[in-house]
């Protein structure tokens, strides 16, 4: 009996860590496409702060931008491109389009 109460323990603990990493991970790679995303806008000559800070239509354009972000399927290639490592334009990223968007659009207005 003694040792069934030992392997629960254990198993709490298993799990426990196995939570922790897990949160971990995610935290990291949330800020990992923070700062691709961060890196792309200023590429567009984009100001950051209208993901937080632009009216309700800009906010609701970049909270799907930061979605895609985070599920981009090219982040290795994104931040190669973003160093300068990889030559050619930005077509592989899937907001380029966004971007060039908000860009005018802030041209246009500014």
């Amino acid at each position: 009996m003694h040792s069934t109460v030992f392997q629960i323990y254990v198993a709490i603990i298993m799990v426990a860590v196995f939570a922790g990493l897990f949160v971990w991970f995610r935290r990291s790679e949330a800020a990992g496409s923070a700062k691709r995303l961060t890196g792309m806008m200023s590429r567009f000559g984009l100001d950051p702060r209208i993901a937080t800070q632009g009216d309700s239509i800009t906010k609701t354009i970049m909270n799907a931008a930061r979605w895609r972000c985070r599920k981009c399927p090219t982040e290795g290639h994104c931040e190669r491109w973003l160093c300068g490592k990889v030559e050619g334009g930005n077509t592989f990223c899937p907001n380029a389009q966004t971007f060039s968007f908000l860009s005018a659009a802030g041209k246009k207005t500014g």
